[in-house]
């Protein structure tokens, strides 16, 4: 634990807490009474109202849209469904930037639905609640869907025996089963909702801001740290609270899980209900989530000769000290480095916490390896720039801060996807290669790592694709000469322009491109045991 610790308390605690302490004293006193003041303010009370009011929405509308897909996906059986499982899955790893620049070609001026009908949504909620959908459907299917499939289907087909219409057998049999899953994936969509930063930014303009959106206003446009550091700890207790009730339930779900049968319960569909339920489903993925992504790509190639993506090459505009071209080699490269780090510190972690000796200060380590998910990334940013900047951690000018700061948003995947098979490994045959002489990492290298290679290849994976995407705090900390992808794709979208706007669109899809390349790596991948979020 030792490493895992040291990274955490440097690189996250240590850049949060300074820019906190930074806001809240003055002259080395503290302004506790700062926080009543901020949160007194009308124009911060709407700001704190609309985080929750449409996190609360978007999750409902998730769980709504999304728990038919999960049915289908865990009882069904139809050809391409495995082909399906990767679209579907697809946009829970674009990064935020991708998605609303996605719905801004889609219902946004000049978009789709403007070209068709005269329709835009950029300027209403819809097209928040509807990209937030998009975002985090994957998760409800996922979660909800993986444990539908082990629900021995045998315990509803008894109610029904015994006199119980469908919809009764389903409400008083499958539904107590599934709740800790919709549960844990209802809190996940709303925590990955309330801290909402790119797809609001992007689609929200200056008439929607959640908490996020509203740190980041403060911190680089207004430059008012206080309010900054006192939303943040606002955020911050919000997202602990989440966690604790995640954690909860997440133990409520092992517990159901272990008392159900993990057979192959999918089937082909039978009679007209489920076919309609099939079609159904397969419509509303196409609406909704292959749709944005298709607009995107044909807003991208609309100038002839593939003239955006051309433009890339060059500097026209002065939007970037480099071509934009550019974003592409350096995303790439600070992705591998966060994947080696996160990989490292997420697998060091994993490994203690399955330790049979593990004391309860390190099983409650897990907790906090949450954390950077659902802590505002641009106080993250913002903090690195205000204490990354003296011997000997003078790092402001180094290219490894990208890294570092993407690497602590992928070590929580690392860990979640690690963790639940280093638990399945046969502490037995530890202790027998033990008794054989191998020295503690002999029996890592001979016993642990052949078991566990398939799931650090699909967290790195992961981590890769997150790290490509992260936009909160390389927003703060990439270098002028050296954007990432959502960087310059934020940049383009936020100057007027037919070019920038035919570039922005280029760019993200590239960037949609490989991280879909590397979903479908790690589908192929993929094991029962690591293929869930």
């Amino acid at each position: 634990m030792a490493l895992p610790v040291a990274f955490f308390g440097l690189f996250f605690a240590y850049p949060v807490a300074a820019i906190v302490a930074r806001g809240l004293k003055v002259d080395g006193v503290w302004r506790f009474g700062r926080v009543a003041d901020v949160l007194g303010q009308a124009d911060i009370r709407h700001v704190l109202w609309f985080t929750t009011w449409q996190a609360v929405v978007s999750t409902a509308l998730t769980l709504v849209v999304a728990l038919p897909g999960a049915y289908v996906f865990a009882r069904l059986d139809f050809p391409g469904k495995q082909v399906l499982r990767a679209v579907v899955t697809v946009p829970f790893v674009l990064p935020t930037v991708v998605v609303g620049s996605a719905f801004l070609a889609l219902v946004g001026r000049g978009g789709l639905l403007d070209d068709l009908w005269g329709v835009r949504l950029d300027t209403t909620v819809w097209a928040i609640l509807l990209a937030h959908v998009f975002f985090n459907y994957a998760v409800v299917v996922r979660t909800v869907g993986g444990l539908w499939a082990q629900l021995d289907p045998r315990q509803e087909e008894a109610a029904r025996m015994l006199g119980a219409s469908r919809l009764r057998a389903w409400r008083t049999v499958t539904l107590p089963a599934l709740g800790p899953a919709a549960a844990a994936a209802a809190l996940m969509v709303f925590l990955f909702t309330f801290t909402s930063f790119g797809v609001v930014q992007i689609l929200g303009g200056p008439t929607f801001s959640t908490l996020e959106v509203e740190i980041y206003r403060q911190t680089s446009e207004i430059f008012d740290l206080s309010t900054a550091a006192v939303l943040t700890i606002v955020q911050f207790a919000a997202v602990g609270a989440i966690l604790v009730v995640h954690a909860w339930t997440v133990r409520r779900r092992e517990t159901a899980l272990r008392l159900v049968d993990a057979g192959l319960t999918a089937r082909r569909p039978r009679g007209a209900g489920q076919w309609a339920l099939l079609a159904g489903v397969l419509v509303s993925v196409a609406l909704l989530l292959v749709l944005p992504l298709a607009v995107l790509v044909q807003r991208s190639l609309d100038a002839p000769d593939l003239a955006y993506y051309r433009a890339l090459t060059g500097d026209e505009g002065n939007v970037f000290l480099v071509p934009p071209i550019e974003a592409i080699g350096n995303s790439l490269e600070y992705a591998v480095a966060a994947t080696a780090i996160a990989v490292l510190i997420g697998g060091l972690a994993a490994a203690a916490l399955t330790r049979r000796d593990a004391g309860r200060l390190v099983r409650g380590f897990d907790a906090l390896l949450m954390l950077p998910l659902g802590v505002s990334a641009v106080t993250v940013g913002f903090g690195f720039l205000i204490t990354l900047d003296e011997p000997p951690l003078d790092l402001r000018a180094s290219w490894i801060l990208v890294p570092l700061a993407q690497a602590l948003v992928g070590v929580p995947f690392v860990v979640r996807t690690m963790l639940p098979v280093l638990r399945a490994v046969d502490h037995r045959l530890r202790e027998a290669a033990a008794v054989l002489g191998a020295s503690p990492w002999r029996v890592w290298r001979e016993v642990d790592l052949p078991m566990v290679r398939r799931a650090l290849l699909v967290a790195a994976g992961f981590a890769f694709a997150v790290s490509l995407g992260e936009f909160g705090a390389t927003v703060f900390i990439a270098r002028p000469d050296r954007p990432t992808l959502p960087v310059a794709v934020a940049r383009l979208l936020g100057r007027a322009g037919e070019l920038n706007y035919g570039q922005a669109m280029a760019l993200s899809t590239i960037l949609m491109l490989v991280c879909a390349a590397a979903l479908l790596v790690l589908e192929r991948l993929r094991t029962d045991r690591t293929g869930e979020f």
